[in-house]
């Protein structure tokens, strides 16, 4: 984020040779090329037949990326579903379906299908995006449409890298970032980071270290209100003596900030001339105090009515390695990598009190004449352990015929340890009817919890205590032949074979209302049920994807390729299979499999005018078939399940331009079009919308437009910039009921900077949201009642660097 790269010097070098000289025969500005690891060769974007979007490291820096939110909005073609950091799901070329509430997903529900990696290493979990902070990374890509055949399991919509600066030999670096931001009608933000690359051995060995805290201050206010059960509402409230609550302890304003705090270290070591090593550890923690989605309607523009304390934590630790070097003529890489997050959240559930159909159960005894505070909230842990491997070897690029492939192994692990507080509950343990909290029978030959074998307290009326296992082996290759000097063939194949595996319980605190033995009766324990019910355990699934591609450069700056592609996701359980709801018109799939994608697609890649102009684009089909969907469905006992539930097209295009027309002025913009649609729904355990509707979170429209400026003022390099993202309306869900299916409106937001910089020195006053716009980013009835994710209001900052 701090180094000067090439661009940046070509900018300075051509802004000093016309301020200065003004020599006839200057040669003019060119595009600076970015290479990118799309193929796992390192290999300009221009150069490769995948459709790739790069933000190198000065554009990040240009445009005040610090999060995931930041990059997100300025990818046409991407977009995402959540409710607050760390809590999200990417989405690309409107390949979308359902977010799903982050207290029931993790374990439960269905992986992503768009991976995240970091370098080399693959960080996805459903639900929860990991948010690293946007410090000393040298590019993000995504890569757009299926990239299963390299990049593996949830790559089946594209791929997102986050890839870092690594250490240099023999190069001292150093470089600070401080900034100060004041947020309208919300709390001031700060953010200090740095950066050192150490050399320690000449040609040999070399360390880099970069750390950053960064503190976001709140704009959403907490503010006073009662809480009252309606049976208008619910009618289970229908008649019961109902009990309020109020939110005076926890009235706040701006109550939503964040912090991100974190540091990661590198080592490269020259073995020698063939070989060398490179081991990097990454550690962060993300806290967050609230909400990040208001509820204009109800209560007010960037406010809530919030009645248990909501907080997060999520902390990582991310270990990597990779050796490479060359054997004969191979190319030999082997990396591995290790994540250890876990995150602590909890949030408030009143609104459940709003849909649940036996929620007066929970809060009311028996003959009803008495009900008690109907307070609810989650209380919950998350860990997710990853290992993977990765074996791959490549024949030299100059090769007519050029091989990549190798193996890869994961080993994937989430606990999900959530507990569901019902003040009410403890207060019904006083009855003689209800028995206070739950307690296991450790007579039982298969244990209902695996994760927290202890009583739970009074006062928790459910818990989930599952862990959810993935393995996965995995071969690959890509072969491509020069069929001509200008004509290129592709074949890429991955054949993979992936165990997930179910265990623990979801269970209820209520004996004698579910039953007298609680394992059986007042939850599932998962254990015995497969076993009961003769389900495999664990789900294997085993299958081979491939991919086709036909490219053609008639000439060095231009590339056309057509491409057939497939991806693929983890199969999934359902806690809840088996069960039914009220009427009995519902019944759970124990296990959810795979959907299917076939990618058709065909691009260009064009460097026009001397190199001044760059002018790419694809256009697609996908076919998406057999979806899974996920529901949130109070009606039924287990409130959250899978199925495969729909098939969906999607035809679309995407440009992405780049020019200088003149060797000041840079400007940049990108546009994609999406035209989806659901083809078929056949009979499932999700209700969703009909046939000829469109996709959830799939904009038609989305484009974005950025000018920047540089020129010399005295012994200063100044430049202005400005920018604008637009996204079209979109549809907030495709489940139809119990959900709610609201259309979110289009928006465009404006930002713009102007800065200085002198020799190592640089200062830039930024605006983001100029015009104070309120995007309708998710919409959102996950905890009972509607609220809308949006964007931070009008900010204003200044930052200050400093570069060595």
């Amino acid at each position: 984020m701090f180094q000067k790269n090439r661009l940046h010097s070509a900018v300075i070098a051509a802004t000093a040779a016309i301020m200065g000289s003004q020599a006839a025969h200057a040669e003019p500005k060119q595009i600076e090329e970015v290479t990118v690891t799309a193929t796992k060769r390192a290999e300009s974007a221009q150069d490769i037949p995948v459709a790739v979007q790069a933000l190198g490291e000065e554009n990040l820096e240009n445009l005040n990326v610090s999060n995931f939110d930041d990059y997100i909005r300025h990818m046409p073609n991407v977009t995402a579903g959540g409710r607050g950091p760390g809590q999200s799901s990417i989405y690309i070329r409107g390949m979308a379906t359902e977010t799903i509430a982050t207290q029931l997903s993790q374990a439960n529900g269905t992986a992503p299908n768009v991976a995240l990696y970091m370098d080399e290493a693959p960080v996805s979990i459903g639900g929860r995006n990991l948010d690293v902070y946007v410090t000393d990374i040298e590019r993000v890509e995504v890569l757009k449409g299926p990239q299963g055949t390299l990049f593996g399991a949830s790559s089946q919509a594209g791929t997102v890298r986050l890839i870092t600066n690594k250490p240099k030999l023999n190069e001292f670096e150093l470089g600070i970032d401080a900034g100060l931001a004041t947020t309208k009608d919300g709390e001031m933000s700060d953010t200090l980071e740095t950066v050192v690359n150490l050399p320690v051995i000449d040609d040999k060995l070399a360390v880099r270290v970069a750390a950053y805290q960064s503190n976001e201050g709140g704009y959403i206010d907490n503010v006073a209100g009662t809480y009252t059960p309606d049976a208008d509402v619910n009618p289970v409230w229908e008649g019961l003596p109902v009990e309020s609550a109020t939110n005076e302890d926890l009235v706040e304003e701006d109550f939503n900030d964040a912090s991100y705090q974190g540091a990661r270290l590198g080592v490269k070591w020259a073995i020698n001339d063939d070989w060398e090593a490179l081991v990097q550890h990454t550690h962060q923690d993300l806290e967050a105090d609230g909400v990040f989605d208001h509820d204009p309607e109800n209560v007010g523009d960037l406010q809530v009515q919030r009645y248990f304390e909501d907080s997060l934590e999520d902390s990582f630790d991310l270990t990597s390695w990779t050796l490479e070097g060359r054997l004969a003529a191979l190319d030999v890489v082997y990396t591995g990598a290790y994540l250890d997050r876990e995150v602590e959240q909890s949030m408030d559930y009143t609104g459940y009190n709003d849909v649940g159909g036996y929620v007066d159960y929970y809060t009311c005894n028996t003959a009803g004449d008495t009900c008690y505070d109907p307070t609810k909230a989650y209380v919950g842990t998350i860990e997710n352990t990853r290992t993977s491997h990765e074996l791959r070897i490549s024949t030299p690029q100059e090769n007519a015929l050029r091989f990549t492939g190798g193996a890869f192994y994961e080993d994937v692990e989430i606990l999900d340890n959530g507990n569901f507080l019902y003040p009410s509950v403890a207060d019904l343990g006083n009855h003689e009817n209800y028995p206070r909290g739950w307690a296991p029978d450790t007579a039982d030959d298969i244990p209902a919890t695996v994760i927290d074998p202890n009583p739970r307290p009074a006062e928790v009326a459910f818990f989930n205590d599952i862990t959810r296992t993935q393995d996965q082996l995995a071969f690959f290759g890509e072969l491509s032949y020069d069929l001509t000097d200008q004509l290129t063939g592709t074949v890429g194949l991955r054949h993979y074979d992936m165990d997930v595996e179910l265990v623990g319980s979801a269970n209820s605190s209520f004996d004698t209302l579910w039953g007298e033995d609680t394992d059986e009766g007042g939850g599932d324990n998962l254990d015995q049920k497969w076993v009961e019910e003769g389900i495999d355990t664990p789900l294997n699934e085993s299958d081979t994807i491939t991919k086709f591609t036909l490219s053609y450069t008639p000439n060095s700056d231009v590339l056309l390729y057509a491409t057939y592609s497939e991806g693929f996701r983890p199969p999934a359980y359902n806690r809840g299979g088996g069960n039914s709801n009220a009427d009995g018109s519902i019944t759970i799939p124990y296990t959810v499999s795979t959907d299917t994608v076939d990618n058709y697609e065909a691009g260009w890649k064009t460097s026009l005018a001397d190199h001044s102009l760059q002018f790419n684009g694809s256009i697609y089909r996908v076919d998406w078939k057999d979806i899974q969907t996920a529901v949130f469905d109070p009606s039924v006992y287990f409130l959250f399940y899978l199925d495969n539930s729909l098939d969906a097209q999607i035809n679309g295009i995407e440009t992405d331009i780049t020019w200088l027309p003149t060797d000041n002025l840079q400007i940049i913009g990108a546009l994609s079009y999406n035209d989806t649609e659901i083809t078929d729904v056949p009979e499932s355990a999700v209700n969703v919308a009909p046939e000829g509707s469109e996709l959830a979170l799939s904009p038609a429209l989305q484009m974005n437009l950025r000018a920047r400026y540089d020129w010399t003022i005295s012994s200063f390099d100044a430049y202005w910039q400005a920018g604008v993202q637009y996204s079209d309306d979109a549809w907030s869900s495709i489940v139809v009921q119990p959900n709610d299916r609201f259309k979110q409106d289009a928006y465009a937001t404006v930002d713009a900077s102007v800065g200085l910089q002198e020799m190592n020195w640089g200062v830039e006053l930024y605006a983001e949201n100029l015009t104070d716009e309120r995007a309708e980013l998710f919409i959102n009835t996950l905890d009972g009642s509607k609220r809308t994710t949006t964007n931070r209001p009008r900010t204003m900052g200044v930052r200050v660097s400093y570069d060595f």
